[in-house]
């Protein structure tokens, strides 16, 4: 039997417009993550203000419970670690162009290969992810470790470097996250943010073959642009100065913003 799984965003979680339109609707239930008492259908909505594309709600506490009772292989601790390496250290070498040490917080570090790695760059790393199985694993190996949400996350200023790797997307609300990489960053700090790449030609090309499967991604609550990605952080005092195509997971994009300012007054 299904259970009332999401919460319905009454206003687009960017802009706040109410002027809102249907998309699509998808099927979650090959997910690896799925469980059978949640709907199995995700709507997907659109913004007729900004155009940014959410689903048409975010899951309660409830369903959020059950999907994180189960892990995806790729994302536990340790996960295929020669090969992540390799794609862990393209990412920092970007970073490290812009500044070379100190504190690295990684949100959802998944399997952990991009703290492995920035601690070989001689950077100090700090997780943060929401499955605890994770999390004690990362402390067993002598990491510091939170399960928490990084909106909780009490370090002003503390930061060189926050990377959101496939990571604001799952957000409900991805301005809050934004406005806690901005307070947990120290001045001049470097924000690495990856995530798939709705505005792409190879995106497109995936939708006409039907075999896009993002929309059916049960943990996604966004799809980004990389115009829409790029407003969002200047909104938010962040400068994007680096675009790639990201190595980790099909039709992604790799954006290394610095924080410029202490703006980023939306809460929606």
């Amino acid at each position: 039997m299904s259970i009332s799984a999401r919460i319905a965003y009454e206003t687009c979680p960017l802009c706040a417009s109410n002027d809102i339109y249907s998309i699509l609707q998808a099927d979650c239930s090959k997910h690896q993550l799925y469980n059978p008492v949640i709907p199995p259908v995700i709507n997907w909505v659109g913004c007729a203000v900004c155009d940014h594309v959410f689903t048409d709600g975010y899951f309660t506490p409830e369903a959020q419970t059950i999907l994180f009772s189960k892990t995806e292989p790729d994302q536990v601790v340790g996960h295929d670690l020669e090969n992540q390496r390799h794609i862990s250290a393209r990412i920092i070498e970007k970073v490290a162009r812009q500044i070379d040490q100190g504190d690295w917080l990684d949100v959802g570090f998944g399997n952990g290969s991009l703290l492995f790695t920035a601690h070989e760059w001689g950077y100090t790393p700090v997780g943060i992810d929401l499955r605890e199985d994770n999390v004690r694993i990362l402390r067993s190996l002598g990491f510091e470790a939170h399960s928490i949400p990084i909106e909780t996350f009490d370090h002003p200023d503390r930061f060189s470097v926050i990377s959101m790797a496939d990571v604001l997307e799952h957000m409900p609300f991805p301005c809050r996250g934004l406005q806690a990489a901005q307070r947990l960053l120290h001045a001049n700090g470097v924000l690495f943010l990856s995530m798939p790449n709705m505005g792409s030609l190879a995106w497109q090309l995936l939708d006409h073959k039907k075999t896009n499967p993002y929309w059916g991604a049960i943990e996604h609550f966004h799809n980004f642009s990389r115009e829409r990605l790029y407003a969002l952080l200047k909104t938010h005092g962040f400068t994007p100065i680096h675009y790639d195509v990201s190595k980790r997971y099909r039709v992604c994009m790799e954006i290394v913003a610095v924080k410029t300012s202490q703006t980023g007054n939306q809460d929606h």
